[in-house]
């Protein structure tokens, strides 16, 4: 097949996830053509099989804002013609879905027929797709997707509830590629064969409010009092800047490393003890399967997906966002027991390869065949 994928070409969730589904698709035999305003921050490997094209608007002193949906709808219309595309895949319903079918409905104009599969991954229902100025917009371009998707139960129970769905919704979870972390686990044994007494907390996000960066903090200082420790802070976003300045207020900060975005989390979450995610919003919560992955310990609110991958008093604990006492108890009591922790570290890992990427990607790609099949 020949698959466009349109998605948001950052850090964040959907864009991993989108980027590293195409090159796999690649790799299953497909042609994969990305269209983004910028590429995607881990696509690498451009070849005759996998190709970027970047959105391109023009500045226009008419408008106040920038178009971004009509240069996106028009030059899908372009690459389907250029390239034969067979399917467009797009993740995040708003602007993506709603550009694709604009392009959809342009190109059964020339008399040719392009499927759509939108996958939904939170924020597009949550936050930005229940705003008023969007619902109803949100509200067609999925039901005008020939199928769509979504990253967890949560998700789907959350989109069902909110919007006048009539189109079935199918779960595809997100995943990871197993081999990669296995690989970087025995990496990290080579470099560091004696075990070191420093215990190693992380939080991986891309700083928003919803992460609860100041909870991260507050939990780290109250473990310190009692246990040898040091925190890795890995992102970039809006709420870094006051998780430095309440380190500095605590006098903390010689004990805190921020290390800014990364395409290789795996390197630094190899070397962590316990991972801490207080989210109050997480429709899937790849951060945490990225560091159970890493064989480690999950400390996580218990919204959205995160119940559904974090299995409370197996793999970590779970609980309110803001119940930072309760967090802070089962941190410390994880962190003082080695043989509990270990424990907690390898049930981890044995849930994490439930979502290894070789499972995942063939449930897309029956997607896609139901996708051209409804279209024919």
């Amino acid at each position: 097949m020949k698959i466009a994928i349109v998605c948001y070409p950052t850090f964040g969730g959907s864009g991993v996830l989108a980027t590293e589904l195409g090159m796999s698709l690649v790799e299953h035999g497909h042609e994969i053509h990305f269209i983004a305003y910028k590429k995607p921050v881990k696509l690498t490997g451009l070849n005759e099989k996998l190709h970027f094209h970047k959105v391109n608007v023009p500045d226009y002193p008419l408008f106040s804002f920038v178009p971004y949906e009509l240069a996106l709808s028009t030059k899908l219309v372009e690459i389907v013609k250029k390239y034969s595309i067979d399917l467009l895949h797009v993740h995040y319903a708003i602007p993506h879905a709603y550009a694709a079918y604009m392009a959809k409905k342009m190109l059964e104009d020339q008399s040719i027929k392009i499927p759509i599969v939108t996958t939904l991954h939170g924020t597009d229902i949550t936050l930005v797709g229940n705003h008023p100025s969007y619902k109803t917009a949100v509200t067609f371009s999925i039901n005008k997707s020939d199928i769509v998707t979504c990253v967890s139960n949560s998700l789907k129970e959350d989109t069902l509830n909110q919007f006048e769905i009539r189109n079935k919704i199918r779960v595809i979870p997100n995943f990871i590629d197993i081999n990669k972390y296995i690989l970087q686990q025995d990496l990290c044994k080579i470099e560091n064969p004696i075990a070191s007494d420093e215990l190693i907390v992380s939080h991986v996000s891309n700083f928003r409010s919803v992460k609860n960066v100041l909870n991260v903090i507050e939990i780290f200082y109250n473990i310190q009092k009692e246990l040898d420790v040091k925190l890795l802070m890995i992102g970039e976003g809006p709420d870094k800047s006051k998780a430095e300045k309440m380190c500095e207020d605590l006098k903390i900060s010689h004990l805190v490393k921020f290390l800014g975005n990364s395409s290789q989390v795996e390197k630094n979450l190899c070397h962590s003890d316990l991972f801490l995610l207080p989210s109050s919003t997480e429709s899937f919560g790849l951060a945490a399967l990225e560091a159970m992955a890493s064989k480690v310990a999950v400390i996580s609110s218990n919204v959205g997906g995160l119940s559904e991958i974090n299995i409370n008093g197996k793999t970590g604990f779970t609980s309110d966002f803001d119940n930072i006492d309760y967090m802070t108890s089962k941190s410390i009591n994880l962190l003082k027991s080695n043989t509990l922790l270990e424990k907690f570290k390898e049930n981890a890992f044995t849930k994490a390869l439930d979502y290894d990427i070789n499972k995942i990607v063939p449930l897309y790609e029956k997607a896609y065949e139901d996708a051209l099949n409804n279209a024919r």
